[in-house]
């Protein structure tokens, strides 16, 4: 029970990775508040396993102007969370020249300038009670790039240098700020893959397989509790050596 007596707020929990963060923080002990673009599916068989722990709100973090509201609103209603987790995410892939702005632009609205716009609302209320612990999801992708993603890739990489800054402004606070930068997860976004394109990946992964939610959700608890309670701005990659 590592999280026991915490609140933690999770984006993009209705599946994959999200989902998987939500029930390992609710087996840890932790109340969460998981925010999706939709209601998930077995939602009420969740609730009533969750105990009273789990709350749900449907909202999508695309729509900017909405989002600080959001944040504050539930801030207000839980009175203050210890943990955030930024892991809603899109894609819309294609070759950079093929792109359209509007693709890219919205790629960016989701999986950066709404992480950054909650981290900052819901780090306030952090700096002022001098506790928590912030941690967004990256990927190996925002680091080493991969063709047809340019706008996941730039959103990616930003999410990472906002992190390192953010994590040196708020640390004299008392406040962590930490990345995740999962490799190939067997999630619906990668469940798109070719048979091609899957076997060629598991040939440059050392461990011989693509990673599960539950991998880097347990990074996630990790860094959400107290055992790392030391380590500030750091991006830890879940991506079985792919890129050692």
């Amino acid at each position: 029970m590592r999280l026991q007596g915490k609140k933690a707020l999770v984006t993009g929990a209705s599946r994959g990775i999200g989902r998987a963060v939500a029930d390992r923080f609710i087996a840890e002990g932790a109340e969460v508040w998981g925010i999706g673009t939709r209601e998930p599916d077995g939602l009420t068989g969740r609730l009533e396993a969750a105990g009273g722990r789990l709350r749900w709100v449907s909202a999508d973090l695309g729509d900017l102007e909405r989002v600080e509201e959001l944040t504050e609103g539930l801030i207000k209603d839980s009175g203050g969370f210890d943990i955030l987790v930024n892991n809603a995410g899109i894609t819309r892939d294609n070759l950079s020249f093929r792109m359209s702005i509007a693709d890219f632009q919205k790629v960016l609205d989701v999986n950066l300038s709404s992480p950054f716009i909650m981290a900052r609302t819901v780090g306030r209320a952090m700096a002022r009670v001098r506790r928590g612990s912030i941690i967004n999801m990256a990927s190996v992708v925002g680091i080493h790039g991969n063709g047809g993603q340019a706008n996941y890739a730039a959103a990616k990489a930003g999410v990472i240098g906002f992190t390192k800054s953010l994590a040196q402004e708020v640390a004299v606070r008392g406040v962590r700020v930490n990345a995740i930068a999962p490799g190939f997860i067997a999630t619906d976004m990668t469940g798109a893959m070719t048979d091609e394109a899957r076997e060629k990946t598991l040939r440059l992964i050392p461990l011989k397989r693509m990673g599960s939610p539950e991998d880097v959700a347990r990074a996630a608890l990790f860094l959400a509790s107290d055992e790392s309670a030391y380590i500030t701005g750091q991006v830890i990659p879940v991506d079985g050596g792919m890129f050692m």
